[in-house]
């Protein structure tokens, strides 16, 4: 277990959507999809050749409702469900922030978190499990396919526990919380290699990811109860296993064979697992990966 059986789930906080039937994008909308899946695989920001805002076709398409995830009242429901997990972690994370926000001096609001099979629209393309979970700043929504937990064990070598799987909520939610502190907007991310833009962004959501960790078992639910018991070395070192395995260079070893630091998006596993340790021993305002000189990474 993970959740305290007894904690309470307020609901409304993790939509499901249908499959996608369809998709009617305006303008570009091919190209921002390729563009997209682009950004996705490599780090490399090519939403500029769409010109116009931010770049980012708004995209909508046929099967797209959503509704809350059901029957999700109680941790114990949490330890037992995929979905009403990811609806507790959600309000674990929203409840951390909402107070760890003040800290970081940024005025916070909840993100979208949406669930999918097999593919959905958003504004940064068009979603599947291949491309991963992400955080797309247009919507300021997190999209999820859970079948991407199975790749996490099977293609990347995650053991794959609970705290595994929220983990990667957790830095999809650091995405967020970049958003509303701006670095986003001010960060280039166009770029590739071990001290990049892109790789100093990443790491500190991993950072921020560990902070809600370390956090996490005094965050109390709703009828007082903390959402979590402690957690446990092993519980750790899972989430630890995650960050690992998405790790440039553990990725392009698996792929290639080969590891190529200048092409870097996201750190290596090392730095991935160093920079969650802080956060979780630390706390979210020793993430600063922005401003640190290289050789600190």
């Amino acid at each position: 277990m993970t959740f305290n059986d007894d904690s309470q789930l307020r609901g409304g906080k993790v939509k499901r959507r249908g499959r996608t039937t369809g998709i009617a994008a305006g303008g570009v909308g091919g190209v921002a999809i390729v563009v997209f899946l682009i950004a996705q695989f490599t780090g490399v920001d090519l939403s500029g050749v769409l010109g116009g805002g931010d770049g980012l076709t708004q995209l909508q398409g046929a099967g797209s409702e959503a509704s809350p995830v059901a029957e999700c009242r109680t941790g114990r429901d949490a330890n037992a469900s995929i979905d009403c997990r990811m609806e507790g972690a959600a309000e674990s994370l929203d409840t951390y922030w909402t107070a760890e926000s003040r800290q970081l001096g940024i005025r916070y609001s909840t993100p979208e978190f949406f669930l999918f099979d097999g593919s959905t629209d958003t504004a940064c393309g068009t979603a599947s499990a291949s491309t991963g979970p992400f955080y797309c700043p247009p919507d300021r929504a997190i999209y999820l396919d859970t079948a991407f937990y199975d790749d996490l064990q099977s293609k990347y070598g995650s053991s794959g526990g609970p705290l595994a799987q929220m983990y990667v909520v957790a830095h999809e939610w650091g995405h967020h919380v970049q958003q509303l502190q701006g670095t986003f907007a001010d960060t280039d991310r166009s770029g590739t290699g071990a001290s990049s833009g892109s790789v100093r962004v990443e790491l500190q959501a991993d950072c921020y990811a560990g902070a809600w960790a370390g956090d996490a078992a005094t965050t109390e639910s709703a009828n007082g109860t903390t959402f979590f018991e402690p957690f446990t070395r092993a519980q750790i070192a899972d989430a630890l296993s995650a960050a690992s395995a998405v790790g440039d260079d553990s990725i392009q070893q698996r792929s290639r064979g080969q590891v190529d630091p200048d092409s870097f998006t996201h750190g290596t596993s090392e730095q991935r697992q160093r920079w969650f340790t802080r956060g979780y021993e630390q706390g979210a305002t020793t993430c600063d990966t922005l401003s640190i000189p290289a050789s600190s990474l």
